[in-house]
């Protein structure tokens, strides 16, 4: 029963291994890379029926691969820790050269140049992540941030360690952000305010508030667009 499951015993055009090295990684299948990962199957199953398991939990959707956690991946029978941690390494490695795609550019001349290197970072989350931007008067970036943490419904975040990091970094433009993971992308009362809170507080300082942007699964929002700053 083992032997027939292992991926050893199929033919070599079919083992993603081999088929890597023949026809390219962009041939292989979302499974085939993901049973790559897993490296061997058990008894039961091979590794690329694991691999259609946690697809299969993903609903088929890498983005929704990105958001699962060691934890949850374990519940899978037949992916143990070391596994697991091998698919979230790899999750996180395409989601940092996604976001370093965009620090290349590193001026920020309109939304999408920051959407770049704050969408990867919010987007996955379940928990509310707070990000700040800190550029110089070119618009150019000189570090990016997350500020804080916070639960599902909200996250804190403190003007005056904004504005003393500001002039820490030699900063007098900022962009901050912030995800929803309810996937509602309009500001909540809160946002107002602290938008309000922070540009006002930033310019007695001559620093400019750029821009507040809302990021709400693969949507956003931006507070500069709407008015709101």
């Amino acid at each position: 029963m083992y032997e027939s499951k292992s991926i050893k015993n199929w033919s070599e055009e079919d083992r993603p291994r081999e088929k890597m090295l023949q026809k390219g990684s962009s041939s292989l299948t979302d499974a085939e890379l993901l049973a790559i990962l897993i490296s061997s199957g058990t008894r039961e199953r091979s590794a690329l029926d694991l691999a259609k398991d946690i697809l299969e939990l993903a609903h088929n959707n890498l983005k929704e691969l990105g958001k699962i956690s060691i934890l949850e991946l374990q519940k899978i029978k037949g992916i143990g820790e070391a596994r697991a941690i091998t698919i979230c390494a790899a999750t996180e490695l395409g989601r940092r050269r996604q976001i370093s795609d965009g620090l290349e550019r590193k001026t920020i001349s309109k939304t999408i140049d920051v959407l770049e290197i704050i969408m990867p970072l919010l987007q996955d989350h379940h928990h509310e992540l707070f990000i700040v931007c800190y550029l110089n008067q070119a618009n150019k970036l000189i570090k990016y941030e997350i500020l804080s943490n916070g639960g599902q419904t909200g996250t804190v975040a403190d003007i005056r360690i904004i504005l003393k990091n500001c002039l820490l970094y030699n900063a007098n433009r900022m962009i901050v952000a912030h995800n929803h993971p309810s996937g509602n992308k309009q500001p909540s009362e809160a946002d107002i305010v602290l938008t309000k809170k922070l540009k006002e507080s930033a310019g007695l300082m001559d620093i400019k508030l750029l821009d507040h942007i809302i990021i709400a699964g693969n949507n956003y929002l931006s507070m500069f667009d709407e008015g709101f700053i």
